[in-house]
């Protein structure tokens, strides 16, 4: 691709997901204010309807206070499969319809359409794409078309529910300057507050920022932050492939047919990339178990999961696959783990449990890992 040519960067973004499918579902849920999350006064708010948000509900809220804010909602356990599932069909549809595509988290994606303005407007191309997703899935979407990924997401957050924004090439900076800092992707509560102590309170006023004065305050960030509020962003999209993984694998110094120690092996092997996992701010959706016998024959079984990150979900199908692998008991060479289909996310683990102590207990042991290393806090079965 010739560098000087301008980008045309898509960003989709399927309208409060969780909700949507909820209502494809059972659609007696229309028109109605929807909280989906943990059912107890401790769960936590996945997701909510923009009937709730009126109320002032927004997600990672706890249970408790968005029943305050809005006691007509009805509140909904959130179903991880059928997410997952309606996630898949909306990457079906756009694999099949773009060249080149990035699934960004589980419920939006970056499309570069670069180039293909010569053939029919991208503009037309992604509204073609976007009624194409209704019609396949039933979901609505939003999306913001632009040169650059920055821009374009932030369009589509001003788009939204169910519209669509186009940025022409060189209008990016007033487009972007009335807005608020928090459109920013990048600015967090902290940051936030620190650029409103500053007096900054417009992405005007910090396009007129002196980019060296942010980077003294905010570190290389600062910079970062700066050019993204100028409009300037040149990352490029990242080609989804489902072969995106991580995975460890041990082989024994002895051929063993010891499943007690093997079955604990698994154990830790889904526990250490389960942080890794976390640590990343990555989900999977697909699991697979590899052993190696004596004789070198090696096989696989894999399986396609609900997006998780929870190292308890993953070592459960982690002992199913090997169960199911392991039918020759014959002398064991070697044992793998591999996570694949990675998206960004970092849902609360417990998102729809009734009860925040198993993600109290995780976010605890991650960070104990972070701080004094992985194997400062593991299942004591793991220890061998």
């Amino acid at each position: 691709m010739h560098s000087s040519e301008p980008r045309h960067i898509v960003h989709m973004d399927l309208d409060t997901f969780f909700v949507s499918v909820e209502r494809l579902r059972n659609s007696a849920l229309a028109g109605r204010p929807l909280i989906i999350g943990g059912l107890s006064d401790r769960g936590v708010v996945a997701s909510c309807s923009y009937e709730a948000r009126v109320y002032g509900v927004r997600s990672a809220m706890p249970m408790r206070m968005a029943r305050q804010l809005c006691p007509d909602a009805l509140v909904i356990r959130g179903d991880m499969e059928a997410y997952s599932r309606y996630s898949g069909l909306v990457t079906e549809v756009i694999a099949e319809s773009v060249p080149l595509y990035e699934k960004a988290s589980i419920d939006e994606f970056y499309i570069d359409l670069t180039g293909m303005d010569r053939f029919h407007g991208c503009l037309q191309y992604t509204d073609e794409l976007k009624a194409g997703i209704l019609r396949e899935t039933g979901l609505p979407i939003s999306f913001g078309l632009s040169a650059n990924k920055t821009v374009s997401k932030i369009g589509t957050n001003e788009a939204k529910p169910d519209g669509r924004i186009q940025i022409h090439h060189g209008t990016e900076k007033t487009f972007l300057s009335p807005l608020s800092i928090a459109r920013i992707p990048m600015i967090g509560e902290a940051t936030f507050r620190l650029l409103r102590g500053m007096g900054i309170a417009t992405i005007h006023t910090l396009q007129r920022t002196p980019p060296e004065m942010l980077a003294r305050v905010l570190g290389k960030a600062g910079t970062v932050i700066w050019k993204k509020a100028n409009g300037i962003d040149n990352s490029p999209v990242v080609a989804y492939s489902e072969r995106k993984s991580i995975s460890t694998e041990t082989t024994f110094d002895k051929d063993t047919i010891d499943v007690t120690g093997i079955r604990a092996l698994l154990t830790g092997m889904a526990e250490e990339l389960a942080f890794k996992l976390r640590s990343r701010n990555r989900l999977t959706s697909c699991i697979t178990v590899k052993i190696r016998y004596a004789n070198f024959d090696t096989e696989t079984r894999q399986l396609r999961i609900p997006y998780t990150a929870a190292d308890h979900v993953l070592m459960a199908h982690a002992h199913e696959l090997f169960d199911k692998l392991y039918s020759r008991r014959m002398l064991i060479r070697l044992v793998g783990v591999r996570l694949s289909h990675l998206v960004q996310g970092s849902m609360q683990i417990n998102l729809f449990e009734d009860t925040q102590r198993l993600a109290g207990l995780y976010q605890a042991m991650d960070r104990i890992k972070k701080r004094f290393g992985e194997e400062a806090v593991m299942r004591a079965v793991t220890i061998r």
